[in-house]
């Protein structure tokens, strides 16, 4: 139940769209900062590198430009772990989630899959969250996908990707750091179960790059199957410090009264 650095800079996403009305490029790398000085357990290799740049004086749009020019066709997926928060705050603004989507990644990921899947993802979540109640899971999802593959438009061949998530087998999915294969893993899971738990524990077990993975299946099947559905054994398990050496350890209390606040819900409500 303890923390990654998916969820270390994911808060730090949230706790910058708290301070701010709009995403504000320098506040949030500010705080990216912040969290690679603390000396995090884990960090990717994309991202550390774009941040030891700026940490030297870069501006972070020249760190991002050349670290993505020194390998231009990485696509990692440490943009697409941090960036469910937007989904929260911008549940009512499509246009603006999927501009600060792609926003958030440029940061670090400039890659344009990297640009897509945050989009893609942030505004399936969005979909599932607004659809009809009526509608099954399956069904629902679908749906959503195909709605943010029609506002996003990623490559076609990254659009076919998607499009065959549901039909692949297990032992065919790589689960690698690739930004494709997260989304890919993301979506079968959530396509191929009944539940929140099932599609985590599934998705989990392809073993490879798990948490990030685990981090994007969570936020969509959070989304369509609601927080109730959540095993209870597991909220009670959450736990992690952040910032890292503050001693402020988080509980799943705090990441609901989170929540609240990035929608804009009263405390209590």
């Amino acid at each position: 139940g303890s923390f990654s650095d998916d969820t270390e800079m994911a808060l730090a996403l949230a706790e910058s769209l708290l301070d701010r009305p709009t995403l504000d490029p320098a506040d949030l790398i500010s705080r990216f900062m912040d969290w690679f000085h603390s000396g995090p357990s884990d960090i990717g290799i994309h991202t550390s590198q774009v941040l030891t740049r700026v940490d030297t004086g870069e501006a972070w749009q020249t760190a991002a430009q050349r670290v993505q020019e020194l390998d231009p066709e990485n696509a990692s997926n440490g943009s697409l772990m941090r960036a469910w928060p937007l989904t929260i705050a911008r549940w009512q603004q499509p246009q603006l989630l999927v501009e600060e989507s792609r926003l958030q990644s440029k940061l670090t990921h400039t890659h344009p899959d990297c640009l897509d899947a945050c989009a893609l993802v942030n505004h399936t979540i969005y979909g599932l969250i607004h659809r009809p109640q009526e509608l099954p899971p399956d069904s629902a999802v679908r749906e959503a996908v195909e709605d943010a593959l029609e506002k996003v438009k990623p490559a076609d061949d990254f659009h076919l990707l998607v499009d065959l998530a549901s039909i692949r087998t297990r032992e065919t999915l790589a689960n690698t750091g690739w930004v494709r294969h997260t989304v890919e893993a993301a979506l079968w899971a959530v396509l191929t179960t009944q539940s929140f738990e099932e599609a985590l524990v599934q998705v989990v077990n392809l073993g490879n790059d798990a948490d990030t993975t685990g981090s994007v299946t969570g936020a969509i099947a959070g989304a369509l199957y609601g927080y109730r559905a959540i095993p209870n054994r597991w909220k009670n398990a959450l736990r992690g410090e952040y910032p890292l050496g503050s001693s402020r350890l988080w509980s799943v209390t705090d990441l609901v009264e989170l929540a609240d606040r990035l929608a804009g819900f009263p405390p209590g409500d």
